[in-house]
């Protein structure tokens, strides 16, 4: 299972764990098939550990799931943020994932077992590092917009089990 996520900075394909965290893995490609990310900003950009987006308003404090508000952590011993290109789903706390993910520039073990990893980078490290050059305010938010433009599924096993 991959996508592409379509950035200002360039494309960055991605496998997707469907088969490990199958209730994220739902919400992130439903979401991703009915353009609710597309055009949405990277809100949050912290060098050396993770760029954040997801969230319609831009400002990191909105987004639903699928489902119209939080779902369950879906954890997993052999899922942890040990890579560049770790994705993951952004929290409140326990159980409040909605739609913000972020994506890790570096290794970040000391978030394993509080944030559900749901997938990693395949290709496109280049815009990665694009994204995590650029320049951010005091509060990490990015001075030059980092925008999700599109995302193009290359398989979609949700859909697939749907249709049968």
């Amino acid at each position: 299972m991959a996508v592409t996520l379509h950035t200002s900075h360039g494309d960055m394909k991605c496998e997707i764990h469907a088969d490990l965290v199958p209730k994220t893995a739902e919400n992130f490609l439903a979401l991703c098939a009915s353009g609710y990310y597309d055009g949405t900003l990277f809100h949050r950009n912290i060098r050396g550990f993770m760029v954040q987006g997801g969230d319609p308003t831009g400002k990191g404090k909105g987004g639903k799931s699928i489902w119209g508000g939080y779902f369950d952590d879906e954890l997993r011993e052999e899922l942890k943020h040990d890579a560049r290109g770790v994705l993951a789903m952004a929290n409140r706390g326990p159980d409040t994932n909605g739609s913000q993910f972020f994506i890790t520039y570096a290794k970040a073990g000391h978030l394993d077992g509080t944030y559900t990893v749901f997938g990693r980078v395949l290709h496109g490290f280049e815009v990665l590092d694009a994204m995590e050059k650029v320049a951010v305010d005091p509060k990490n938010r990015p001075l030059t917009p980092i925008v999700l433009k599109s995302v193009t599924i290359h398989a979609n096993p949700i859909a697939d089990i749907a249709i049968q």
